[in-house]
């Protein structure tokens, strides 16, 4: 019996790699984004390329009932959910006090309330059947705080948190959650935060489809935390050997334009 995979912030970059990732392993997907004239695109690729149902449902998760319906419609349509894979996610760079107030509650909404609700919905049901996974889309931003960046470094960290610790509630269940935590990446990410001219993605940036691949395969071999690449690695790591009060200016020096 095919498999499907319910896929957040689709239409574009690692959600949309993702998409791809489950369509070629055979799994039916279900695409969730803002933008429905995005979606009926990569759904029209999906199934001409792969052959799988695919199913498309335009919402904003930063709408605080969006994960309800969502979660409602599928129910009535009679969709079994076996893979969630949480991807959707804004940033807002500058400093926290001046940005605009709006935009930094949209982003607690979408990357922590959102993810958390989803995740909440769809978990019982893969416990239930001993059998499913999440897949929380993070950033190796979760393991240091990040002036310029503060509310944005913070949800991740909530991610990655949330995630470990369900890893471990969830043992013997048949279920399984990773956190995917990627360092800079090739995406419309920079444009929509306002990083155009950042030190950040000065340097080696990863495609979208590699951090993609590593995050499924990470997932499917129930790996907790995957962290992609070996430059990654060693920053998200390295944290823990310098003393907690120079990490934030050291991320700030990494962070600013210039």
């Amino acid at each position: 019996m095919s498999k499907t995979a319910l896929i957040t912030g689709a239409s574009s970059g690692i959600g949309r790699e993702l998409a791809i990732r489950f369509a070629q392993d055979r799994h039916n997907v279900i695409l969730v984004a803002r933008s429905e004239g995005k979606l009926k695109e990569l759904a029209d690729q999906i199934r001409t390329q792969y052959g799988v149902t695919v199913t498309i449902i335009a919402k904003d998760l930063a709408d605080i009932h969006a994960p309800k319906e969502i979660y409602d419609q599928l129910q009535q349509a009679g969709i079994q959910v076996d893979y969630l894979a949480n991807n959707a996610g804004i940033g807002c760079f500058g400093d926290f006090v001046t940005n605009d107030i709006d935009q930094e509650m949209q982003l607690i909404d979408l990357n922590v309330r959102a993810l958390a609700y989803m995740s909440r919905l769809f978990l019982p049901d893969m416990v239930k059947r001993r059998h499913g996974g999440i897949l929380n889309v993070a950033s190796t931003a979760a393991f240091q705080p990040g002036p310029l960046m503060a509310n944005y470094y913070a949800s991740k960290s909530y991610v990655l948190s949330l995630t470990e610790a369900l890893a471990n509630e969830l043992k013997g269940t048949g279920v399984t959650i990773s956190a995917l935590c990627p360092g800079p990446t090739e995406t419309d990410f920079v444009k929509e935060a306002h990083m155009e001219g950042s030190k950040l993605f000065k340097g080696d940036v990863m495609s979208a489809k590699a951090v993609a691949e590593m995050g499924y395969d990470g997932l499917m071999a129930g790996q907790t935390i995957v962290i992609p690449g070996l430059k990654n690695k060693l920053m998200a790591w390295s944290v823990r050997l310098v003393p907690r009060k120079w990490v934030p200016g050291i991320v700030r020096k990494v962070q600013e334009k210039g």
